[in-house]
């Protein structure tokens, strides 16, 4: 991680279910970069959900990061069948009008759960995290999101799993890279970047974290867009909220 902020890398995204928020916040330290200049984002599973349970769990959380705050809190996934995502987000509430928190927003969530959300605590979440790369556009839930003002960020941004190779392999993106001198990694981010997403690439490796960070000195044509967006497995393709573990 430390390379990747002297680069300059500023939002870092973690989460409990991930075990490296002690792993974080030694990180932050460690690169010297002021940590107001930083934003970093963390998670709440499952156990935290309900009945103020999230005020421990946030807490546990800065204790392992050694954090005053975190910038942006998530709901990790929604569990509907607990149905205590509505109560659990006027909680994150609660440590947003607190000042443990920044902005407070979930991930994994479809229309139907946000609606359930919106319509039960009256608040509407900062951000959305879900699974995004242009084989998985997942076009009715942005367009969901853009309505309601909510951010969506796109984890898995190159595809997930054995699907990278898959997108990064695929032919109308290498080709596309090569006609801009690109990477079809970079390829594929200029994409989130153009569509309006915050797309949020994982590496532990420098020469990869310079690359991923490298797609703001080119522009993709309307034409490479549409290649792109035509190799959609389906408007909503994408992974199920309800058994998410990313």
């Amino acid at each position: 991680m430390a390379s990747a902020i002297e680069l300059g890398y500023r939002h870092i995204d973690t989460a409990v279910r991930y075990g490296n928020e002690k792993g974080v916040g030694q990180g932050v330290r460690d690169s010297r970069v002021p940590r107001e200049q930083l934003f970093v984002t963390t998670k709440l599973d499952g156990k935290f959900q309900g009945d103020d349970k999230a005020l421990a769990g946030l807490e546990e959380s800065l204790k392992r990061l050694r954090f005053d705050y975190v910038d942006l809190l998530l709901i990790h996934w929604p569990l509907p069948k607990l149905g205590k995502f509505s109560s659990t987000f006027r909680t994150f509430k609660k440590l947003q009008d607190a000042g443990k928190v920044r902005s407070i927003g979930v991930s994994n969530f479809t229309p139907a759960h946000l609606d359930t959300l919106i319509d039960g605590t009256g608040l509407v979440p900062a951000v959305n995290q879900i699974e995004i790369d242009p084989t998985r556009p997942r076009l009715a839930q942005r367009a969901y999101n853009e309505g309601r003002g909510i951010l969506t960020q796109s984890w898995s941004p190159l595809g997930g799993g054995s699907n990278v190779a898959e997108v990064l392999k695929n032919d109308v993106i290498v080709k596309l890279a090569e006609q801009h001198e690109r990477t079809p990694g970079q390829i594929v981010l200029r994409w989130h970047v153009q569509r309006g997403l915050i797309p949020l690439p994982k590496s532990a490796n420098p020469a990869r974290q310079a690359e991923n960070l490298a797609v703001f000195d080119f522009e993709l044509t309307a034409d490479d867009l549409a290649a792109l967006d035509s190799l959609s497995l389906g408007p909503d393709a994408g992974v199920d909220s309800d058994r998410s573990g990313h």
